[in-house]
């Protein structure tokens, strides 16, 4: 039986939710700055809900969310805190929970057109500096070109701790068999960059459920080709709520609408197509939260 990997869900709705302070440009940032409990109660209840993965709650920890001013002076300490965070709910657990350590697209999601390796450059260094201490893998996640995960890898170097690669693809482009980042580049060319840079997992999310199925066939089949050492790269997904997001789109940049198809049942029936695709670790984005991790749970 192919073991499976249960990632959390959201944590910005989450949050929000629960009533944590939120609102924008800080998004799930300010929490960290306000009312650090919330952060933590959010991590135990996906623990609780049966996730063998929390992410640290770093996202939006970054000048794009919190301010360059406010970054420089308190990016380093709120990262470690979303790290510290994580890694005590994780310790606590009672069974083995992993922390990932969540380094977003430093220029903005959504927008490979925005990204500048220059700019993010130090933002990265500072985040990856500041939860190495605390966390089991990287997630590199919402990756909206191949550039960006060549960044990553470049800064983190061979520091022991294995680097999983997740890119968000275009909402509707796998409607000819073809799915593509929001770049435009292909999904394959995605994974045999997942292989050229050591990743041990490529992964997709932050995109429609729909967007999903065929990203984990074309990432199975590229997989399969190279063969050998390739067949120990890891697949999976982890959608979100959203309505279909278009070109110009920016994650997190306003509060989308929750569709309301995608019950704890109808995410379950979604990320079981993934898996007979080939996908082995499955969680939640935007708008998953701990009922739907832990009907996976329950199933899975």
């Amino acid at each position: 039986m192919t073991t499976i990997t249960l990632l959390d869900g959201g944590t910005g709705r989450e949050l929000k939710r629960i009533g944590a302070p939120f609102r924008q440009p800080e998004w799930s940032a300010l929490a960290l700055l306000e009312a650090p409990d919330f952060v933590r109660r959010v991590h135990a209840a996906y623990v609780a809900a049966g996730a063998d993965v929390i992410t640290t709650n770093s996202y939006a920890v970054v000048p794009f969310h919190i301010g360059a001013e406010r970054f420089t002076a308190q990016g380093a300490a709120l990262a470690a805190l979303s790290g510290r965070l994580a890694r005590e709910v994780a310790d606590a657990a009672p069974r083995v929970v992993a922390v990932a350590g969540s380094l977003p697209p430093i220029c903005g999601s959504y927008r490979a057109d925005w990204f500048d390796a220059t700019t993010a450059r130090p933002v990265l260094a500072t985040l990856i500096a500041a939860l190495r201490p605390y966390i089991d893998h990287w997630q590199a996640e919402t990756l909206s070109a191949i550039a960006e995960a060549e960044l990553v890898r470049e800064l983190i170097g061979a520091d022991g701790k294995p680097l999983w690669l997740s890119y968000t693809v275009e909402d509707g482009s796998a409607a000819n068999g073809q799915p593509q980042l929001r770049s435009g580049q292909s999904v394959a060319e995605a994974v045999e960059s997942a292989l050229r840079l050591r990743a041990a997992a490529v992964l997709f999310n932050c995109s429609q459920p729909e967007a999903m199925g065929e990203a984990v066939s074309v990432a199975r089949s590229t997989l399969d080709r190279h063969g050998g050492a390739a067949h120990a790269v890891r697949i999976g997904v982890y959608a979100n709520a959203f309505p279909p997001q278009g070109e110009v789109a920016e994650a997190n940049s306003t509060l989308h609408d929750i569709r309301a198809d995608l019950t704890p049942a109808g995410y379950l029936a979604w990320a079981e197509d993934w898996i007979r695709r080939g996908a082995t670790i499955v969680g939640g984005c935007c708008g998953i939260g701990p009922e739907h991790i832990a009907a996976l749970r329950a199933v899975l």
